[in-house]
Formats: structure tokens, sequence, C-alpha cells
């Protein structure tokens, strides 16, 4: 007998009970991913078992894997790739060869069957793009030279994932047949049907019609999600997986100016559902296995915390760049990924590996991605403690960073004034001192920031506040002022403890949001705290009452 009389109840309480345990999640700074898997065991056989709408929730978790591989589809930016050079491309083709085949001879150690230790192997090798993506933006470091790095990676490793899981879906369906070869063939052909049909419509169709429904974002959207739908049904029809099918329509509507609008629409509603995926599976994890994989659950997720930076460090190192920004790089990447989850679901469905397997997986995931987020959060802080140990990470040759502007150590000169964070803020600051005959010095980690003002003809420099090692750089002996136009306070906080380090005897402004941030910076050595909203406000107000007793007179 159902626990509840409907199902409209059921998915009542799932929804409530997932709010719940993701507000504790958020307040322990943890991805809600791992909240939902533990809703899912919760609501499950093995905890209360209060649910029983598997039908619906199976749909809502397909609709949602369909919406995801989508987005990530509409998302595909391969110019940001090449904006990086090869380092992208060569981090992450190594780190994944590097874990597939460490991942493989561990589990093989631990006594998998082959097929179990591939896929086991597969699924330590991608990470999370939800999760990085989400922690670096809140961060604000999503545009730094070491979030382009990991967002490149990213972008190839979701690539890598959508090919793997088009190859084990025609494997699945295909082999063990008498004429396998001419079976594959067939299925790569209709692949390549596929991809002529999807790009006849899009470059003859898509325009005119994209162009008509943008009238209404709302049928734009709605159009979106039908194309991406239909397309993931395509593909299962062809052979395919759902999953490649809306990959492939969220690439067709990449290259298209729709693109950031149904990005931004479709979020929400992607998470939604994949609130349902994720459930889905805690509902289907038989946790009576989970003790007995604990051992191998730990040492896996040990490589992949520990080892994936490490790859991408010394990858990273090799291509020429700081070990600053490898180390920064490779910290993002320490988790598997929601794909991985998936991947493995898929085997399972085809019969290639076990349940067992599955929960080895995911028990994996909960411990990487809960431990990866405070390795991201405290990122530089673990730099800070790490650095002196990673100089082997790190080819003595002039670094690709150094290349963003002309402002190297050799040729600052003398500046009077150093501006630390080159956005709107801290841009119309320094625009403002120059005009004035203030020389300035930029000071920014957003690789396009640096370029930019260095064509507009400022001194710049790329550097990140909380790298100890570019304070080594920094003219401070002739320096009559520095400026950090970042609100962070713990950022402002690292800026103020190298420059007293450093022995820098000028004068210190720093920025905040709030009169409390002031106080409190005011308090650790600022000279000066600027409160950019309150002071623009009273200029603001300045200007309308004088516009106010023009019109009066």
């Amino acid at each position: 007998m159902p626990f509840f009389e409907n199902v409209f109840t059921e998915v009542a309480v799932v929804l409530a009970l997932a709010a719940g345990v993701g507000a504790i999640a958020l307040w322990l700074r943890q991805p809600l991913i791992a909240a939902f898997i533990l809703v899912g065991i919760l609501v499950g056989p093995v905890c209360f078992d209060c649910i029983h709408a598997h039908d619906q929730i199976d749909l809502f978790a397909e609709l949602g894997i369909g919406l995801l591989l989508f987005v990530v589809g509409l998302r595909l930016n391969p110019g940001l790739i090449r904006t990086q050079g090869m380092v992208s491309l060569v981090a992450a083709m190594g780190q994944m060869l590097l874990t597939a085949i460490i991942g493989y001879l561990l589990a093989r150690a631990l006594g998998m069957t082959p097929m179990n230790a591939v896929y086991v192997a597969a699924a330590l090798t991608f990470s999370s793009t939800i999760i990085i993506v989400k922690l670096l933006s809140d961060k604000r470091e999503i545009h730094a030279l070491h979030g382009r790095i990991a967002i490149g990676i990213l972008i190839i490793q979701d690539i890598a994932v959508v090919l793997l899981m088009l190859a084990v879906a025609a494997y699945g369906k295909r082999a063990g047949g008498a004429h396998f070869g001419w079976d594959m063939l067939e299925i790569f052909s209709k692949g390549a049907g596929l991809l002529l049909l999807v790009a006849v419509v899009t470059r003859y169709i898509l325009p005119r019609l994209l162009a008509t429904l943008s009238k209404r974002p709302e049928l734009l959207v709605l159009f979106g999600i039908a194309w991406a739908i239909g397309l993931a049904s395509l593909g299962m029809e062809l052979g395919f997986s759902k999953e490649v099918g809306a990959f492939i329509a969220g690439v067709s509507l990449a290259s298209t100016r729709y693109r950031a609008i149904l990005t931004a629409r479709l979020a929400g509603l992607r998470d939604f559902l994949l609130l349902f995926f994720f459930i889905n599976m805690g509902v289907h994890i038989d946790v009576t296995h989970l003790g007995t994989a604990i051992g191998p659950a730990i040492l896996l997720s040990l490589f992949v915390l520990l080892g994936k930076p490490l790859m991408v460090l010394g990858l990273v190192g090799s291509m020429g760049y700081a070990r600053h920004t490898g180390a920064m790089a490779g910290l993002t990447l320490g988790q598997i990924s929601e794909f991985s989850l998936i991947l493995v679901l898929l085997g399972v469905e085809l019969g290639h590996i076990d349940v067992q397997t599955q929960g080895l997986v995911t028990l994996i995931g909960l411990i990487t991605i809960g431990l990866s987020s405070y390795m991201i959060i405290y990122s530089h802080h673990i730099y800070a403690w790490l650095a002196p140990w990673l100089g082997g990470f790190e080819r003595k040759v002039h670094h690709p960073e150094q290349d963003l502007g002309d402002a190297q150590p050799a040729n600052i000169g003398k500046v009077e004034v150093i501006i630390f964070g080159l956005e709107p803020y801290g841009r119309n600051v320094a625009r403002e001192l120059m005009r004035r005959g203030v020389s300035i010095l930029g000071v920014d980690f957003d690789p396009e920031a640096v370029r930019l003002h260095h064509e507009e003809g400022m001194l710049t420099l790329y550097g990140d506040v909380e790298d100890p090692e570019l304070f080594h750089d920094l003219p401070l002996d002739s320096v009559r002022l520095v400026v950090s136009a970042i609100p962070d306070r713990d950022t402002n906080l690292v800026l103020l403890h190298a420059l007293h380090h450093h022995a820098y005897r000028g004068r210190i402004a720093l920025t905040a949001h709030s009169s409390r941030h002031k106080d409190y910076l005011l308090h650790a050595g600022a000279d000066v705290v600027l409160l950019p909203f309150r002071d623009a406000a009273k200029e603001a107000a300045d200007i309308l009452i004088e516009q106010g007793n023009t019109r009066a007179a």
C-alpha cells in the first residue's frame, strides 16, 4: 500500500525534504548534488520507503538529463579554448589519459573485473562542470586565467564524455551479433546522417524560425525544449543515447544569437528536473553493499582528490605557466562529474556493470564532490600552504602569463599608484587618475581585462592578489598609494598582509560594500576605505537635487 494517497503528495514531500536538506548543505557550503542523492536514500526503500511514484520521477529524471546535455551543447564555445592556446587541450587530454590508465590499474588491483574497471576508470576521468562553474562564479574567478583554463578543460571533457556515451550505447546495443563490424558501421552511418540533417536544418530553417519565435521569448524557450527532447528521442530511435541527441541539439543552437537567452531561461528548469535525477539515483542505491565499498571508495577518492590536481598542475606547468596558475586550475578539478553518474547508469542499463559498481561510483561522487568543494572555496589558502613544495612543477622559462601585457618586472619602472582590480569601478578610478596625470599600474587576474587596458595605454600586469609571488614583481618602493577596487573583505585582508610583509610604507586604499566591512578594514590597517555604492548614491542625489533646484528656478 502506498505511503501517501496520491502522486502529487509524494512529489510535494520529496520537494519539501529536498529544500530542507538542501538548506543544510548550503549552510555546510556543500553542492546540492550530494544533498539530493541523500534525499533519494532517505525516501527510498532502505529508509522511509515513502516514494512509489517511480514512473513519474523516472520521467522527470530523464527530462533533466536531456536538458543538461542540451545546455552543455549550448555553452560549447571552442573560441574559449583557442584563447588559451593549447594549454586547455594538452591539460585535458593528458589528464584524461593518465586518470583512465591509473584508475583502471587501481580498479583491477582492487579485484574488479575488466569491464567494471573500465567503467570506474572512465567515471574517475571527468570533473563536474556544474559544481566548478558555480563555485568559480561565486568566487568571481570564472574570468581569471586559471578559471579560463579550467573551463577549457571542462569543455573538452564534456565533448569526450558525450562521444564516450555514444560509443558505449552503440557497442552495448550491437555487441555480440554475428555481424558486429557491419552493425557498428551502420550505427555510425546513422550518426553521420543525423549530423548532416541537423546541419541542414540549422543552416536553412532554424535562422528564420528562431527570428520569428524570438518575438515572444516564451515561444523561443518552448521551441528549445521541444528541439532538445525531439533530437534526444530521434537519437534513441537511431540507436544512440538520448544524451547524444540532446547534446547535438544544443550544439546546433550554440552559434546563434539566441544561445544566451535559452541558456539563462532553461537553467532553472534544468536544475529542477536534475533534482529528480539525483533523487532517483539515491532511491536505487543499494546501501547494503556500500559497507564493503567504503575501502575502495576512499582509495579511489584520494586518487581523484590528489592525483587529478597534481596531473593538471604538472601539465599546465609543462606548457610554461606559473605554478600558481596550474595549482589553482588543478584544485578545481578534484571531483568526479555528474556525467560520471550518468555513464555508470548507462552501463547498468546495458548490462555491462552491476549495481554494486554503480554504488561504488556514487559513493566516490559523494566523497569527492563534498571534499573538493572546500578545496575550491579555500584554494588560495591551500596554495599558500603548498607553494614552497610546488617549485618542481614550474618550468624556469618566460611564462605565458607575462604575454598578457608588456608590464614585465624589468620595464615597469616607477609608478605612483597601483590599482588592483580592473572591473568597472577600478577601471573608472584608474582612468580618472590617469586623466589627472597620475602614473598607474593596473593589476588584474582577468587576462581579457589586462589586454583591454594595455591596448588603451595603461601599464598593466596579470596577477592574483592571493598569489604571494606577485608582490616580488611590484615596484613597492616607489609607489605612494596602493588601491584595491576589489570589494571582497578576505581578499583585501590578504592584500594588507602581503603589503605589510613586504614592508610597504605608502598609503593603502581599499573598497568595501558595507559600513561594517569598512570599519573592519580600517581597524586591520587600511588608511582609506571606499564605499562605491554609497558614494555614488550621494553623488547621484546631489545631481538630482541640483537638477530639481534648477528646474524650480
